[in-house]
Order: C-alpha cells, then structure tokens, then sequence
C-alpha cells in the first residue's frame, strides 16, 4: 500500500515525485486501514498546491466478503477513512469487485444504492480475478466456482450504473490482471473491446448512469 511507511518516508517519496517540472499531482492507491490523521493532514497540505487523489480499496460492502478474501479491515474501516478525508482539498476514488460467487447480484445492485451518498468522487470496477497465491486461488482449486460471461457483466454494470448517482465520475469498469498470474477467468477480450460493447449496449437501451437513481 502506498501509504504503508512512516510518514516521514511518504514525504521523501511523495515530494521526489512532486519535484518532477512535469508533475502537477499525485494518485495515491492505498487501502482504508493504511492511513491515520498525520497522513491525510499532510495530504491536505499538498492539496494546497497540487492535485491530490487518494483511492481506498474497498472491494465489497460486505463485511462477510471481507473476512473470506482475507482483505484485513471491515466496511466501517472505510467509511471512517472517507470520513477522516472529506471536506479537505483531496479527491477520493473507490474501488469496487463484482463477480465474488457467494455474493448476489441483488447486492451488487445494492451496491450503487449505498455508494451513491458517500462523499467521494471516483469509482473504479472490476470484474473478480483470481490471482496467483491468493486466499481466493486457494478457494477456487479446492472447490471451482463460475464467472460471469462478459456479456453478464456488462448487463450487470448497465443495471449498475442506472442506480448509481450520476456526480460520481467513473473512471474504470473493467480490470485486466498480467497473463502469468491469472487463474481465472479468460474472457480472451480486451478492455477496450468491453468497453466498446458497454456502450453500444447502452445505446441499445437509450440508458445512462443514474436514470433510476433515487435521491434520498
């Protein structure tokens, strides 16, 4: 994680970085549990001067989801790092999985429900892979589970997005893991294949992010 470090090393990096003529910010992927108030106080002061994003790896609303990947921190971990970012001149991404097989596409649906008042900025989603040396790898070699066809997947982000609350900026719906480590699934499709079939589709049904979306 991109903020597992005392602070004083993060500022050694994140300032290298910033130095850089070219540089105008930083985007920094870390997990909920990774950062504290020293952390994002200093974030916030960067944000002063440059454009600052950090990303919280959520993966699931589900807490259940969370104890089986083995991912090391609840819903709750996440809802107070937003908390602790919000309303400080830094950008929050998300990260969402869809595709867990003992998760529901009703949950999944649920999923724009409850995302669509939290405060931050940035969505990014994928599809479920399963990588070498996870604890997901050693579920699915003692017992296989399905995917979801690409053609299911983009149904489910079609019905995904109509729920979602159209000021979040989708910035990735689909992910793509390096050949030596997948596992599971090969689709044999590229991101921009998918990405071109999600918005023909969408054409298709004359939809858009947020047409079902209900303001609470």
């Amino acid at each position: 994680s991109n903020t597992y470090a005392p602070l004083e090393t993060l500022k050694r990096y994140y300032e290298e970085a910033l130095s850089h003529p070219e540089v105008i910010g930083l985007t920094i992927g870390t997990r909920p549990d990774c950062v504290d108030e020293a952390k994002i106080a200093y974030l916030e002061s960067l944000a002063k001067d440059y454009d600052i994003t950090i990303e919280y790896g959520l993966e699931s609303i589900s807490d259940e989801t969370l104890k089986k990947i083995n991912r090391g921190h609840d819903v709750q971990c996440y809802l107070d790092a937003l908390e602790m970012t919000r309303n400080r001149g830094i950008k929050i991404c998300t990260h969402i999985i869809f595709g867990f097989p003992w998760e529901t596409e009703e949950l999944w649906l649920q999923t724009a429900d409850w995302l669509s008042d939290k405060p931050f900025d940035f969505l990014k989603v994928h599809q479920l892979h399963v990588v070498v040396g996870t604890a997901l790898e050693r579920m699915y070699r003692k017992q296989p589970f399905d995917f979801m066809s690409p053609q299911q997947y983009i149904d489910l982000i079609i019905r995904f997005l109509e729920r979602l609350n159209p000021r979040i900026i989708i910035q990735r719906l689909f992910g793509e893991a390096p050949p030596r480590t997948l596992v599971a699934p090969h689709w044999g499709v590229r991101n921009t294949q998918l990405t071109r079939m999600l918005e023909q589709e969408m054409e298709r049904r004359d939809t858009w992010q947020g047409k079902n979306w209900q303001s609470s």
